[in-house]
């Protein structure tokens, strides 16, 4: 497949194999109740996946509150990943991004009037959603990241797995990239394999549908990214947009688990692309922006840029230290989903229908 980022430590197959059962005792915990799962009257639904990061997810719940928003009190539940705070948080427009995570902190931005929240124990936090004065009216609940979170048991539960890392051909931690076995697929209602290219041949559907053997109760739609107009990240005249031509030399500023379709993506509009990779929600220190400012000189051709993600953005506005001529040409590339095979409506029916059947 274009851009297969599979690789297999295959060394670590015997620590697999004993991570492999500690998960399958906690799973069947919950299957012979002896951990006990809690259900809700209100719509619930996860958006997850059963791999370390990459799939998608939070692009994804935006587009569940674009879809649900329009006619529900939406509230999207968060871990908060590496925030600074403990506890249940309830975001508002002042909040600042240490204390809920970058995610939650993106969509609270981009989505004011959505209900945001984190804590990382799911049950207390929804609780607190149902029963505080400000929140009570929520009529939607979306799980983000919460797949392994099983003491809560959601009304809908949406699987993710990358087109270019299939969890059918990955590996349990630490050998792959896998949480859980492959056979966890099955708790999900809905799979979806995201970062697809456009043009993703017949063959290459059937080939997946066939590797992902799905029950006859399980949902599979594909989507890929859509990307809108570059937009300033500093600088005083707000939404300043920018094109890429050929001739544009990018430095592709990244922190996120997955950026290679991305890469793949850009290469279509620029054949100048000087990649910068970090972790997942790496904090940027004074030695990266070295790095950065001087990979921005480097940089040849009359027309440098320096593009980064959504969710890079909300770092990178903490730093202090980045010079003026760097601060002027970094450059935002939002991101949407979108359903391939023309399945988006197939997708809003059955939200609608879930929805609609819990109230």
């Amino acid at each position: 497949m274009e851009g297969d980022l599979i690789h297999i430590n295959e060394w670590l197959r015997p620590l697999s194999w004993v991570y492999g059962r500690g998960v399958q005792l906690r799973n069947l915990g919950f299957e012979w109740g002896l951990l006990k799962q809690t259900s809700y009257e209100v719509p619930v639904i996860c958006v997850g996946n059963i791999t370390i990061g990459g799939t998608g997810k939070t692009p994804h719940t935006e587009m569940l509150l674009r879809m649900l928003m329009p006619d529900h009190r939406v509230a999207v539940l968060s871990r908060g990943y590496k925030r600074k705070s403990r506890g249940f948080r309830l975001a508002d427009s002042k909040t600042p991004m240490r204390e809920i995570g970058d995610e939650p902190w993106q969509m609270k931005q981009k989505f004011p009037q959505a209900i945001v929240a984190v804590d990382t124990n799911r049950r207390r936090g929804i609780r607190q959603l149902l029963t505080a004065e400000a929140t009570r009216d929520v009529d939607v609940i979306l799980l983000d990241d919460a797949y392994q979170h099983r003491y809560v048991h959601p009304g809908l539960n949406i699987l993710l797995t990358d087109y270019h890392r299939l969890i059918t051909d990955d590996a349990l931690l630490p050998a792959g990239r896998l949480r859980e076995p492959v056979s966890a697929k099955e708790r999900a209602n809905v799979v979806i394999v995201t970062k697809c290219p456009y043009d993703l041949k017949p063959m290459d559907y059937r080939v997946i549908r066939e590797a992902l053997d799905l029950k006859p109760y399980q949902s599979l739609f594909f989507s890929t990214f859509r990307y809108g107009s570059l937009r300033r990240l500093f600088g005083d005249t707000a939404g300043q947009t920018e094109e890429l031509t050929p001739d544009t030399h990018v430095l592709l500023l990244t922190g996120i688990a997955s950026p290679q379709q991305m890469l793949l993506d850009l290469h279509r509009s620029t054949r100048h692309i000087t990649p910068i990779p970090f972790a997942d929600h790496h904090e940027f220190t004074p030695h990266d922006i070295e790095r950065i400012e001087q990979a921005f000189t480097d940089l040849q051709g009359s027309k440098r840029l320096i593009i980064t993600t959504e969710k890079d953005a909300s770092r990178l506005l903490l730093v202090d230290n980045l010079s003026p001529i760097v601060r002027r040409h970094i450059y935002v590339l939002p991101i949407e989903v979108e359903f391939l095979r023309d399945e988006s409506d197939d997708f809003r029916q059955l939200i609608t229908e879930y929805v609609k059947g819990k109230h």
